[in-house]
């Protein structure tokens, strides 16, 4: 029998890796699930409900001892692997870019590590994707965080009184959150523009309702690459992008930012000028604050108000601010996941090292970092 081990997370991070409907399917997999008791609650999942769905609700100590896989939703401590049975498996968002020292030192503990962030962008992991279920989440609570602070009505309404103007929401960056912070947007009545350097994505805009904004040469036609991200842009492209974006936002209500690049701090699309250009009032909701952020301005984890009067939102952790429908995606996230490790007639561990699900994301075995991405000291 398999045993799986999950365990409370950090003070600032509310999220959990299993939602009483996991620990059923797992069980149901034939594995043992131990909780550590109260890890949950933050999430709304009590012990009552895990124990309901059948799981062990224990101390922490007891919910790791000899366990076989620990699922976390943060990268653990060295603490939690050592209690761990020898070359156990780790699987959670591991920010295998961040703090490298702690990374060698969390594969020298002989785990088998794996980096959910990693998830290959093929259609047979759409289910296991935590960066798309998160961000999903991170773009609709954008909105409606950034419509709470403008303080003003988001639709036009035609009164006897007179005509309430629609506002004016700018969204920079159109992936998953982006597209979630549009069609967001478009819901509370706003009047919607979005930019990306992709040129894909111009029509997905469109089809939201939305108007694209960009530079639309020859570099932006090749902007994006195999895997579906953007590329960094040449620094020309960049200066005729910013003098279009500058004249765009100084009109706009809420901006919203989106833009990042896995392992590299995130791109300045927003200067300091831009936001001494918009009115009092408006507000900028910076989703890339966890990399530096998208503005010149942004202060990561704080609310900024600048002299002219723009709020600037950079929180580090969005979509657990809605923990209950951010743990329920990511613990099936999970769960797809482990769901192919798992020998469904023998009830036994049977991972398949050749699987590119287990190649793109495995990052640490035998105690070293065995991940490509991670050969040399992280950007």
């Amino acid at each position: 029998m398999v045993t799986i081990a999950v365990t409370s997370e950090s003070a600032d991070e509310p999220r959990v890796a299993v939602s009483p409907d996991t620990v059923k399917k797992f069980t149901g997999l034939g594995a043992k699930v131990r909780v550590e008791s109260g890890a949950g609650l933050r999430s709304r999942f009590s012990d009552e409900a895990y124990r309901a769905a059948g799981a062990e609700t224990v101390g922490r100590a007891e919910a790791l001892a000899g366990a076989d896989i620990l699922l976390k939703v943060r990268r653990p401590s060295i603490d939690e692997l050592t209690a761990l049975k020898p070359g156990a498996i780790v699987a959670g968002m591991i920010d295998p870019f961040g703090d490298r020292e702690a990374l060698d030192a969390l594969a020298a503990t002989g785990t088998t590590v794996f980096s959910m962030e990693f998830m290959p962008r093929i259609s047979r992991a759409q289910s296991m994707d935590v960066l798309s279920s998160q961000a999903n989440l991170a773009g609709y609570k954008a909105v409606v965080d950034g419509a709470a602070m403008f303080g003003q009505a988001l639709p036009m309404m035609m009164t006897p009184a007179g005509t309430v103007p629609a506002a004016r929401a700018f969204i920079m960056g159109v992936g998953v959150a982006g597209l979630q912070a549009i069609a967001t947007a478009r819901r509370l009545g706003a009047q919607v523009t979005a930019t990306d350097v992709r040129p894909a994505t111009k029509e997905q805009v469109q089809s939201l309702g939305a108007k694209f904004i960009a530079v639309e040469d020859d570099e932006f036609k090749q902007a994006q690459t195999a895997a579906g991200y953007a590329k960094p842009m040449s620094a020309e492209y960049q200066a005729k992008q910013a003098e279009l974006i500058a004249n765009h936002i100084k009109t706009q209500d809420i901006v919203i930012t989106t833009a990042l690049i896995p392992g590299r701090p995130a791109p300045k699309l927003i200067t300091r000028a831009m936001i001494e250009s918009m009115k009092p009032g408006s507000v900028i909701v910076d989703l890339a604050a966890e990399r530096g952020g998208n503005t010149e301005l942004t202060e990561p984890g704080k609310t900024a108000e600048t002299p002219n009067g723009v709020k600037i939102y950079a929180p580090l952790n969005l979509a657990g601010t809605i923990a209950v429908n951010a743990s329920s995606l990511y613990a099936k996230n999970l769960l797809a996941f482990l769901d192919t490790m798992i020998d469904k007639k023998e009830k036994t561990l049977a991972v398949n090292w050749d699987d590119d699900l287990i190649k793109g994301t495995l990052i640490a075995k035998d105690g070293r970092i065995v991940h490509p991405n991670l050969a040399t000291k992280s950007p």
